[in-house]
């Protein structure tokens, strides 16, 4: 049989480079969504606004879809950025040092990444998992790898950041690796199913 078409509901090139090495091995085609594809995020959780946009990309692209939205919630700004976190300021530098002047005041700097994923098909959800990762803000940021709030995101119990972190590390341990963790049984599931 020929591979599935799945298409990735982002244009982040950071995030499509993550799920094309979590992917790897299954008998998928991964197509990224439509160029200038734009896609209101209008939920009020993770979950909602990963939902929203798989089955946007679905039903704009006639394939299935596979949605994340994930974000960081720092528990002394009340779950901020949360779903905004992408949103929180223009560029991932301005984003950090955004963060790191808000927590300024605060000794607590327990934070958390989530990650939910959903696949669609149409306006059918097939799969919804998410994935959490507990760590701390760092004052200032550390490591040259990854993107977005990862110099400053430091895994609990590790001592980095997932700045510091070879994309395997980050794989294993981090938000979205657990979320994929949860999401392979069921793709497997699902990929089979399509088979017969």
């Amino acid at each position: 049989m020929d591979n599935v078409p799945l298409v990735i509901a982002s244009g982040n090139k950071g995030k499509i480079g993550e799920f094309k090495k979590l992917l790897d091995d299954f008998p998928i085609d991964l197509l990224t969504q439509p160029v200038g594809f734009e896609i209101e995020e209008t939920g009020s959780t993770f979950m909602e606004n990963a939902r929203i946009k798989a089955i946007a990309v679905s039903q704009a692209t006639g394939n299935l879809s596979l949605a994340d939205d994930s974000g960081l919630s720092v528990e002394a700004l009340g779950g901020a950025p949360g779903i905004y976190s992408s949103r929180y300021a223009s560029s991932d530098k301005q984003r950090i040092e955004k963060l790191l002047a808000e927590l300024k005041p605060f000794s607590n700097r327990k934070a958390k990444f989530e990650c939910a994923l959903c696949i669609a098909s149409g306006e059918k959800v097939l799969i919804e998992v998410s994935g959490f990762c507990e760590g701390l803000i760092t004052f200032f940021p550390k490591g040259q790898n990854g993107f977005g709030y990862d110099p400053i995101f430091e895994v609990s119990g590790l001592g980095e950041t997932y700045a510091e972190m070879d994309h395997e590390k980050k794989k294993h341990i981090g938000h979205r690796g657990n979320a994929f963790k949860l999401l392979i049984p069921k793709l497997k599931q699902l990929l089979g199913s399509m088979k017969k």
